[in-house]
This record gives structure tokens, C-alpha cells and sequence, in this order.
């Protein structure tokens, strides 16, 4: 256990007093709910990224569900995703009643494998198995293969998802990611180690108007006050109808408010993380590690740096992991293979070895500090214990 004053952690948000104001006007307003942040941070959103609908919810886990529920997603149905990533990417299938299945990853983008999901397509289609939805996550911020598998998609049939929890702020062969070029729906996440945060929070985005009136409606229980969507004439003023089942996942107005003050900085943001990895990459490209590649034809994100103890190392990740949180570095990984997890295990049956390239990831991997706010003394720190580790 480390003993020290200050744990440099993986991540970590960067609140301005700009930031500040914005929430503290919010509490001084008449909504904390349901009032103009919302929209105002919604537009900033599509406005940014080139989307023409942005739906703003209390999480990226909100988001995907509501997103497999606008494009149809039941039981009897499959969603197709990579191992690597945060389990909310599978679990949105799950909570529709669907099944789920994996693509494993290309070892040097660590992105679901274009070549890999385009071979399991074709035997899918043999035994007429093929998924609904397939989510690409752009892990670390680094932009999938997003037009292969959109070509993909038009092939067999199915619609795809962007988990981009990882890379709002990034580009995709010159436009931004959230643009949906080649999806049907993006998502992004607002928490707080992500490029910029409402504390908690997520965004839907889309250029379908039928998708994007949807997953409004699902948003906020299914309650509509438009009387155009209605099945008869309002009674009033006060009337509002549930057409469909739906939930609360609204995003409130000091989440909102946080929002687009942080969406006025999040090209710097970014910026600041390409130094960082930058001088990450000259700083460590001695030691025994696999850093992360980054296409120069995109531009990440850069939310994680996942670094890989080589496997001819003479020290394991555990030892290496270890010693860096021994040392003050807040290390972390990313992730442990969704199909190892025991609730997959268990209703699924998947088993180590079935996804080979995303295991061989996970033996090694381990996240170092990347963030805005991380000053180059800390990351010497950070440099110097993984030297130290390898002693």
C-alpha cells in the first residue's frame, strides 16, 4: 500500500472556475431539471461533432441501451462487440433480452478486427446466426476501421453502434468522431477520466430523425407532451401521453451546464493528450513494453495510454502493476476480457482461449497516467518508476 501524500492517478477531470460558474448559475436558476442546459449542451454536441440529432443522458450505459432498443434490439437477436472493453458494451444487449457474442481484436490497434468480424460474418450467414447490431469501441480513443465495417454492414445486413466512450474529441479519416458517417448511432461518455465531463453522463448521437425522436421518448419513460405523437386529442394543456415503455435516464441541468463549459476546451483537451503520449513515446520506447499505436490518418482521443509488458520480460505485469502503485503511480487496466467475465461464462459459455489476440492484450496490459492536468514532472515520475520496475 502506497504511503505517500499524492497518488498521480490513470485519470482524473481538469474543472475550471469558468466550469464552476457555469453549475453555481444553474443552482441559482429556476430549473435544475428539464430546463435549457440540456438542449444547449445537446446542440454543442452535434454542432461539434457534425451529427444532425444528439440525445443527452445520465450515462454512456443509458445510452447504449437506449440505442439497441431505437434500432430494435430483442430476444432472439445478437449484438456482436469486442472483448476489449468496459462490460456495458455487452450487458446493453442483455438488458433488451438478446444474446451476445465477441470479435477479437486486431493486437495492434486493439480495435474489434475488421478481417476477424468479416470471417465470423460469413459463417454466421452459413448458419444463419448473424448479429442485429455490431459495436465497434474505439478503446483508448483511437478510431476503429469504421468503413470497412460499414461496408460490412450494407453486406449482411446488420446496424451498427460507435462505442466512442472513449474518443469524443477524435477524427476518423477527417471528420469527427460522433458524425455518424458510418453508423447509425454514436455514444460517448461524460465521466470524469474521459476527455470532457458532467460527472456523470453520456450522449446518443445520429442522423436519423426517426431514430433520434426515439430515443428521446425512451429517455424520459416514454412520456410524450407533443400532441402530434399522440393517439387522440390532448384534454389540455396539462396532457401528456406513455406511448412506449421507456426510462428516466435524463442528464440534469448542472450536468449540462458542466458540459458545455467543457466542450468550449476540448480541442485543448486533446491536444494536451497527444504531448503527453508524445513524450510518452520517446520516454519509454526502451523498456520492455508494447506501446500503443496510434494511424496517423486519425487523430485518438487519447483517453488511455495502455502500455504491455512484453511477454519475453523478465518481470511479470503483476510485478510491474504492483510496484508502480507501491510508488504512487494509480495504474489501472484496461480491460479484463469481457468473455472471461463469470456472468458470460456462465450464460453464454465462453472460455479462455475463444478470443486468443484479446487475452494475449490483457496478460499484459496496464494503463498509466494520461490526462490534461498531468504536469511533465509527474509523468517523469511516472517514467522513472516503470524504469525502477524493471530495476
Amino acid at each position: 500500500m502506497y504511503k505517500g501524500l499524492h497518488m498521480i492517478p490513470y485519470g482524473r477531470q481538469t474543472i475550471s472556475e469558468a466550469d464552476i460558474a457555469a453549475v453555481v448559475r444553474v443552482l441559482q436558476s429556476d430549473f435544475l431539471t428539464q430546463g435549457p442546459q440540456v438542449p444547449a449542451f445537446e446542440d454543442s454536441l452535434k454542432n461539434y461533432c457534425g451529427a444532425q440529432h444528439a440525445i443527452a443522458v445520465n450515462s454512456a450505459t443509458s445510452a447504449l441501451h437506449l440505442a439497441c432498443l431505437a434500432l430494435g434490439l430483442g430476444k432472439g437477436d445478437s449484438l456482436w462487440t469486442s472483448p476489449i472493453t468496459f462490460t456495458a458494451s455487452a450487458n446493453c444487449a442483455r438488458y433488451c433480452g438478446a444474446d451476445v457474442d465477441f470479435v477479437d481484436i486486431d493486437p495492434h490497434t486493439l480495435n474489434l478486427s475488421p478481417a476477424v468480424l468479416e470471417a465470423k460474418l460469413k459463417t454466421a450467414k452459413v448458419s444463419g446466426s448473424l448479429p442485429k447490431i455490431v459495436v465497434p469501441v474505439h478503446f483508448s480513443g483511437e478510431p476503429c476501421d469504421m468503413r470497412k465495417i460499414h461496408e460490412l454492414s450494407k453486406e449482411y445486413g446488420f446496424k451498427i453502434i460507435e462505442d466512442a466512450s472513449h474518443a469524443v474529441g477524435g477524427s476518423y479519416q477527417g471528420g469527427k468522431i460522433g458524425n455518424c458517417q458510418y453508423s447509425d448511432i454514436t455514444v460517448f461518455s461524460f465521466h470524469p477520466v474521459k476527455i470532457i465531463t458532467t460527472a456523470e453522463g453520456g450522449a446518443a448521437l445520429t442522423n436519423s430523425p426517426e431514430l433520434a425522436a426515439k430515443l428521446a421518448l425512451l429517455r424520459s419513460h416514454g412520456i410524450t407532451r407533443n400532441p402530434e405523437e399522440m393517439t387522440q386529442e390532448p384534454d389540455g394543456a396539462w396532457y401528456y401521453q406513455q406511448t412506449d415503455l421507456g426510462y428516466n435516464y435524463r442528464m440534469t441541468e448542472l450536468q449540462a451546464a458542466l458540459g458545455v463549459s467543457q466542450m468550449q476546451r476540448i480541442d485543448e483537451f486533446v491536444a494536451r493528450r497527444h504531448e503527453l503520449a508524445a513524450r510518452y513515446d520517446r520516454l519509454l520506447a526502451r523498456l520492455p513494453l508494447i506501446l500503443p499505436q496510434r494511424n496517423p490518418q486519425n487523430r485518438s482521443a487519447l483517453h488511455l495510454y495502455p502500455v504491455q509488458v512484453r511477454a519475453d520480460s523478465d518481470k511479470t505485469r503483476r510485478q510491474v502493476f504492483d510496484f508502480l502503485r507501491q510508488n504512487g503511480i494509480g495504474a489501472n487496466v484496461h480491460y479484463i476480457p469481457v468473455h472471461t467475465q463469470p456472468y458470460y461464462r456462465q450464460h453464454f459459455g465462453f472460455k479462455t482461449g475463444d478470443f486468443p489476440a484479446a487475452e494475449a492484450y490483457y496478460a499484459g496490459a496496464i494503463s498509466i497516467p494520461l490526462y490534461f492536468g498531468l504536469t511533465e514532472a509527474e509523468q517523469d515520475k511516472v517514467v522513472e518508476a516503470l524504469e525502477r520496475a524493471f530495476g
